[in-house]
């Protein structure tokens, strides 16, 4: 499993790890720096997982910070001897939010709130290639073929009879509308997007446009936790040229509360699919007309 985690990501969570570890020794980056006989620039950089983290670099810090629990000290040694193997989706080339494709594949939930197209975890093959078909600058059929296999890969992770992942998303409205590709597209779309909502670790509803204005107005984000628990999650914002992510805690309490009222302002998962029902409805009949 270790090798299907990316090096980064796991950088990030050994670095957590042991910051959180340092504070509660009591000490800061400086006397750490100052006691290991090196600058406290490596001491942030490791922290904040911009630099690999070598098993010597544990041993060290822990023997510093008091660990003396030795599973902590495995887990650790884990994280650090994970750090240096690529995921899976470094095969395909040079891949676009590769960090957060690491974190999807080891969480485990997600809470997403989409209002543009429906989430790559859940698109079917005809959809995800139209999506990525208008991606700019224009790609090469290379490359549009590498990304659509990463995509379709990636949704693996949902299939996952060992450890499914939890998914929660919030569509708007506008997502069941617009035509991607064509109407026999979006009816095959959201076909599968209403099979996917009635497994039992997978949870669907729509905002429709009759609830008016509401929290989510200001875009795209999900909300990724770790399998370990451990961490408090990372909050994820799609942007043009690269994504955005929010580690703090305080932010991550801000977009739990901001989902729970898109929840709350939503359709419950019943009136939901019904809802998609009649979207396909509509999707059939146009692609009916001349």
């Amino acid at each position: 499993m270790a090798a299907s985690i990316d090096p980064t990501v796991r950088r990030r969570r050994l670095g957590a790890k042991l910051c959180r570890l340092r504070k509660a020794s009591g000490l800061t980056s400086a006397e750490v720096a100052e006691r290991l006989m090196v600058s406290q620039s490596k001491i942030s950089r490791m922290e904040n997982g911009r630099r690999a983290i070598s098993l010597r670099d544990v041993r060290d810090l822990c023997a510093l910070y008091g660990v003396t629990d030795q599973q902590v000290i495995d887990v650790l040694m884990e994280l650090a001897r994970d750090s240096g193997q690529q995921g899976w989706w470094h095969a395909h080339g040079d891949i676009p939010d590769s960090v957060y494709i690491g974190l999807e594949t080891d969480a485990a939930s997600i809470h997403a709130y989409e209002p543009l197209v429906i989430p790559g975890l859940l698109q079917t093959p005809a959809y995800a290639h139209a999506v990525i078909g208008k991606a700019v600058p224009p790609l090469t059929a290379e490359q549009a073929t590498a990304r659509l296999k990463v995509r379709l890969r990636r949704q693996h992770r949902i299939c996952d009879p060992a450890r499914p992942l939890r998914l929660w998303v919030v569509l708007d409205e506008a997502v069941l509308r617009r035509v991607v590709g064509s109407h026999d597209v979006m009816r095959e779309q959201l076909e599968h997007l209403n099979a996917f909502g009635a497994e039992p670790h997978i949870t669907v509803q729509v905002l429709p446009y009759a609830v008016g204005a509401h929290p989510g107005l200001a875009g795209q984000f999900s909300i990724l936790q770790p399998t370990d628990g451990l961490e408090t999650g990372v909050v994820y914002l799609e942007r043009f040229t690269s994504g955005l992510y929010l580690e703090k805690p305080s932010d991550t309490q801000h977009y739990s509360v901001l989902y729970d009222h898109l929840q709350a302002q939503a359709l419950d998962p019943h009136s939901t699919r019904r809802f998609i029902t009649n979207a396909i409805k509509s999707h059939i009949d146009a692609a009916s007309r001349p």
